[in-house]
């Protein structure tokens, strides 16, 4: 959220931050938001880890749109989004991902790389559909594996890259209400 506010800031970015939520009542994300005050809330997942129930989907989309927000950017958030708020927000959600997908979904996907054996990660900013990590691609750029390269280092150089990757897609797929994911689809 620092990126896209820092961009945001320096008039890069044409948005404004409506509302943060998340999952996690203790996350820096929500202290950070407020100090600039920004609405926050937290949602109730009822208790599961990894799980985004309906319920949870809907009132999260409810809220949403109150606040009269127009694209969803995720970040961290670990649940696989579906119905309904896939259908309150159709195309509308972005989602950022540590590696160059379609290779490497899902969790700790820098590990995922090392062990692999391959010689370049990265990362990807997608819409969100209903699978795990397999919306259309609105940018991705890559990061090589260095010879000595920890899991620690790699994620570390990822994140300058997603930095400074997610405004630019904000930028892109937020075009004043002109969501086309089919534009950013890749054969």
């Amino acid at each position: 959220m620092q990126a896209i506010l820092d961009s945001i800031d320096a008039g890069t970015l044409d948005a404004r931050i409506g509302l943060v939520l998340s999952d996690n009542p203790d996350a820096f994300i929500l202290e950070r938001a407020r100090k600039r005050g920004i609405e926050t809330g937290v949602i109730d997942c009822r208790g599961y880890k990894t799980k985004f129930p309906e319920e949870a989907q809907a009132e999260t989309a409810k809220r949403l749109s109150a606040t009269g927000v127009e694209l969803i950017c995720l970040a961290g958030f670990l649940r696989l989004v579906r119905r309904p708020l896939l259908d309150v927000f159709p195309n509308k959600i972005l989602n950022i991902h540590p590696s160059l997908l379609p290779a490497f979904p899902g969790l700790e996907s820098w590990k995922q790389a090392l062990e692999a054996g391959a010689s370049e990660a990265g990362c990807t900013v997608h819409f969100v559909d209903e699978g795990m990590d397999t919306g259309p691609i609105i940018l991705q750029e890559s990061v090589p594996i260095l010879h000595d390269d920890t899991a620690e280092s790699l994620h570390a150089r990822i994140q300058v890259v997603e930095h400074r990757l997610y405004p630019e897609a904000i930028r892109i797929a937020g075009v004043r209400n002109s969501f086309r994911p089919d534009v950013f689809k890749m054969d």
